[in-house]
């Protein structure tokens, strides 16, 4: 009963986080891509204060514990069973390609681009910034989507062992 609440609670995670990255692929990113230069620096600044909330982090930070926690019960209780092995890559895959992402890209280019005034900035200042950050961060932002999706690929896969 423990395993099973467990691993359910790490998909539920796992989903929500990947689904969070998904959504703000197909619709933020492509939202913002049509503003100017300005106002897509300011949208971005705002969007970057407004996701850190205790939401957003039970849920990333969430799955960063429940999915090794529940590879680690699946390998105590019951061995290298397959559902292991899924928990164990979809650990690993989130690590790497979600959290490190996250906190050596998306998270030093954020705090750079926290630091920028866009009012005291000019146009080609601006433009110069948006170019650099946009292209690097929308880089870092697909590659933590698609590992957060096949992480909660995987932790599905081993739920349904």
């Amino acid at each position: 009963m423990t395993m099973t609440l467990l691993h359910l609670l790490t998909v539920l995670s796992t989903g929500l986080i990947s689904g969070f990255f998904y959504a703000y692929s197909c619709s933020v990113n492509a939202g913002l891509r049509g503003l100017a230069d300005a106002s897509y620096i300011k949208a971005m600044q705002s969007i970057n204060r407004a996701v850190l909330n205790p939401l957003f982090f039970l849920t990333f930070f969430g799955s960063l514990i429940l999915l090794p926690l529940s590879t680690w019960l699946e390998y105590r209780l019951l061995g290298t069973t397959t559902a292991f092995y899924l928990l164990l890559s979809s650990s690993i895959l989130y690590f790497f390609g979600v959290f490190l992402v996250t906190a050596r890209g998306n998270v030093p280019l954020n705090d750079a681009l926290e630091e920028f005034e866009v009012d005291a900035a000019a146009a080609e200042a601006i433009q110069r910034r948006r170019a650099a950050f946009e292209r690097s961060w929308t880089r870092y932002h697909r590659i933590r989507t698609v590992a957060n999706i096949l992480a909660f690929i995987g932790a599905i896969g081993a739920v349904l062992q």
